[in-house]
């Protein structure tokens, strides 16, 4: 399948993160026009990486995803599960087709956060609405934006919950559950960017 439209942009901080992604570049079936960008930890990484990368000829057009992980804040929500940034047009067309892949989606405020957020700190964020919170998510789609106007979306995997946090001993468990969503989500991002993708300049 060749590149038949702008070309999407999916955005990982983490290595760990790329590389779920780039186990399920299987799923894609020679689809061209995907690229997968990683920007390191922090906010401030992020915005720089993506913003450098949309200044590229080739990238100049594309749709951006941000992905990874996050901390779940809202209480039901498992390790595995998918939130999707509300904020963008483009949030509900994602969602539904998460849905639709058989994820479990929640659609809400996705917070942000410069460092590990656990106890009392994610009962606070909590508290304010968001439903998870990562630390690079708002950065990459408030930088894609400042690019020009595209489709822009944000889809996280939670890995840990309050009643799964990181230290404790179903981390590792939890992790992996997380690895094998987040890999698995490469087919819906696909069918979101076909569905929205800005016609070809």
């Amino acid at each position: 399948m060749g590149q038949t439209g702008p070309p999407l942009l999916i955005v990982c901080a983490l290595r760990f993160e790329r590389f779920a992604l780039r186990a399920g570049r299987r799923h894609l079936d020679g689809a061209g026009g995907v690229s997968v960008l990683r920007t390191g930890m922090g906010a401030q990484a992020a915005e720089r990486a993506v913003t450098d990368a949309l200044r590229a000829p080739e990238l100049r057009d594309a749709s951006v995803l941000t992905t990874g992980f996050c901390a779940g804040l809202a209480p039901g929500t498992r390790p595995g599960d998918v939130v999707v940034a509300q904020g963008t047009e483009e949030s509900d067309s994602l969602a539904a087709v998460l849905k639709a892949a058989g994820h479990t989606v929640h659609t809400g405020l996705l917070a942000q956060s410069d460092h590990v957020v656990r106890g009392a700190e994610r009962a606070a964020l909590s508290a304010t609405g968001a439903i998870a919170v990562d630390m690079e998510s708002a950065a990459m789609m408030r930088a894609a934006l400042a690019q020009g106007a595209r489709p822009v979306a944000a889809a996280r995997v939670i890995v840990d919950t309050p009643e799964y946090e990181l230290v404790r001993v179903g981390t590792l468990r939890t992790g992996i559950t997380a690895f094998r969503v987040l890999r698995d989500l490469l087919p819906a991002f696909l069918e979101w960017h076909r569905s929205n993708a800005l016609p070809w300049r």
